[in-house]
């Protein structure tokens, strides 16, 4: 299969296979994209989600550490945090920072699923394309069945094509989605770690001989 036959069939179809060679490179890029920066969030999260199971209460030093060494999404609550005083309702706070967050994660997802629905539609235009040429050629004198037959063989390629691309589609952005619920629910998890690390007054120390 060498560069002029696949010219040929991009002819054949109408343009679209060029099209639908674009597609596939936009769903490539924007599923490695997506999977990278997922990858990297997940991670620093698991790291900073172990730092605070040991961290004690209202212990703004090494918080201050961690929010050096965080990811700029973690930084945003770790910071949050630092800002608040304990007495202020900072559990409100992190979920508005929650809130502004999250759309971040899953954006350009909706090319993927677009990808999934558009795909297998443009193979299918590309194929009827396809096919009117195929079966101009009856109309040519003397024309040879086996003209016809491999004419409409080459117009299935397109949907070939199209079902492929909404395959890769649909398998990465079901995997990425379950990354962003992930990535959700590891800020929950901070934002508790951190309300119930920090937002409580810490307690007055006991006297000698059990007397606050």
């Amino acid at each position: 299969m060498n560069l002029p036959y696949l010219q040929q069939l991009a002819a054949q179809s109408g343009g679209i296979l060029y099209l639908m060679l674009a597609l596939l490179t936009l769903t490539l890029t924007v599923s490695v994209e997506r999977a990278w920066a997922l990858r990297s969030i997940t991670r620093h999260g698991d790291r900073l989600i172990a730092a605070l199971t040991t961290l004690r209460d209202h212990d703004h030093l090494h918080l201050t550490q961690l929010r050096d060494q965080a990811a700029p999404l973690h930084q945003t609550l770790l910071a949050t945090t630092l800002a608040l005083e304990p007495e202020q309702v900072l559990a409100d706070r992190l979920d508005e920072v929650i809130f502004l967050h999250v759309p971040l994660l899953d954006r350009r997802l909706w090319v993927l699923d677009t990808t999934v629905t558009l795909a297998p539609l443009l193979g299918l235009l590309g194929t009827i394309i396809g096919m009117f040429h195929a079966f101009q050629v009856l109309a040519a004198p003397g024309a040879a069945p086996h003209a016809v037959t491999g004419g409409v063989a080459e117009a299935l390629v397109a949907t070939a094509a199209g079902l492929l691309i909404a395959v890769i589609g649909l398998v990465v952005f079901n995997g990425l989605n379950e990354r962003v619920r992930l990535a959700v629910h590891q800020l929950e998890t901070l934002k508790m770690m951190l309300v119930n690390r920090f937002a409580k007054s810490p307690q007055p120390p006991f006297s000698k001989g059990g007397e606050a």
